[in-house]
């Protein structure tokens, strides 16, 4: 089936941005990242936790074309086989990139298995999916592309429904001159790439934590710094795991998070082939964090104070029956007062910024409605919601 349609009178108006987003610099016809960060020294020579503290290694230099071509395509619903979700169905810019569930809806209402993460600052991540199985955001985006409960399509009917639209097919020979070809069409690479493209472009290092990083000592509050010294003390240890300036040290942890009741267990990144690896998931990033509930791989706390809360309960207390997981050196008994968990939701409120959220379109080059404003799914679900488990 192709879902291709002319656009709806909407083509002729639809045309490719030629300048770089927000935080990056037009060099050689590629947007390159411009950030404070950058003149700061990588983290194997700052040390864990420094406010001072370089990027990771990272993907630009795209061209301004190739980004807004694949911010097209991510609202676009065009993409799933039915054009019923987008990309942007599960990773909503105003929740943060996520969607505000537990588990995420797809194809035909289809509840999945986890959560989906936000894709803030996805450009710095070296591994992706909440069991790092992908190591490429266009070997992570064939992931929900082609499952059968996310956007259920294949790469032939995709190729057809995109090399239908007319708009598509120019946008596509504007944003790639030098490997399109009329009488080949578009190509799965250049649509991996165009997605890619934007995704690299959403960039988040500007709160009001990062002032305070950078010299500007007023951007905190006082609960709000005591919250950051107890976040990077050497007895709550949370920047041992969320490490400055992403808030996340890439790797995959064991930490005992209980499922929602009444959903299996879930073995995570054991998916890899390590047996020590059963019931670990990537350690997300804060950034925006204050966005995104509910928290863990399945939303299973509703609250930053309940996830700040999971911490100092115990080694292994949520460990269910018959489990022995290697739990991550990291989660001790660190026995954290009530007030002390309040100040490290005060300053995880200070990692929000989203000045350089980009805009939506208010056109799609297939002419479909954007997916995440029209769902037909029971209406929006507030933040922290897990009736849907």
């Amino acid at each position: 089936m192709c879902l291709g349609v002319a656009g709806a009178g909407a083509g002729e108006r639809i045309r490719l941005n030629t300048d770089c987003p927000p935080g990056f610099e037009l060099s050689a016809g590629h947007c390159e990242l411009r950030s404070l960060y950058q003149r700061y020294a990588s983290l194997q020579d700052a040390g864990v936790g420094g406010l001072k503290t370089g990027l990771p290694d990272y993907r630009d230099g795209f061209s301004p074309r190739q980004i807004d071509l694949g911010r097209y395509l991510f609202f676009d619903p065009l993409l799933s086989a039915d054009g019923d979700v987008s990309c942007a169905s599960c990773h909503q810019p105003d929740r943060g990139f996520a969607d505000g569930r537990g588990r995420s809806v797809g194809h035909d209402g289809q509840l999945g298995t986890r959560s989906a993460p936000s894709l803030w600052n996805v450009a710095f991540q070296q591994r992706l999916f909440w069991d790092a199985r992908s190591g490429s955001l266009e070997q992570q985006m064939q992931g929900p592309l082609y499952d059968p409960v996310e956007m259920a399509n294949t790469p032939a009917q995709l190729l057809a429904s995109l090399n239908g639209v007319d708009t598509y097919r120019r946008l596509f020979a504007e944003a790639f001159p030098d490997s399109y070809e009329p009488a080949q069409g578009i190509t799965l690479e250049q649509i991996y790439r165009a997605i890619a493209a934007f995704e690299s472009s959403l960039v988040s290092l500007n709160s009001r934590y990062d002032q305070y990083a950078h010299g500007y000592a007023d951007a905190l509050t006082a609960r709000e710094k005591e919250g950051l010294n107890i976040f990077r003390s050497f007895v709550a240890r949370c920047a041992e795991c969320h490490t400055p300036p992403l808030f996340t040290n890439q790797q995959v942890a064991v930490i005992g998070t209980p499922e929602p009741e009444g959903m299996a267990f879930d073995p995570g990144a054991e998916v890899l082939g390590e047996s020590s690896q059963r019931g670990g998931f990537k350690v997300p990033s804060l950034r925006n964090i204050a966005l995104t509930a509910p928290y863990m791989h399945s939303g299973r706390f509703a609250t930053l104070r309940e996830a700040a809360e999971f911490y100092t309960l115990g080694r292994g207390h949520a460990v269910p029956e018959g489990e022995e997981l290697k739990i991550h050196w990291h989660i001790w008994e660190p026995q954290l007062s009530d007030s002390e968990l309040d100040r490290l939701v005060d300053f995880m409120n200070t990692l929000t910024d989203e000045r350089f959220k980009p805009r939506e379109p208010a056109l799609l080059p297939s002419g479909l409605a954007p997916a995440h404003r029209t769902t037909a799914r029971g209406g929006e679900l507030a933040s922290g919601e897990q009736n849907n488990e």
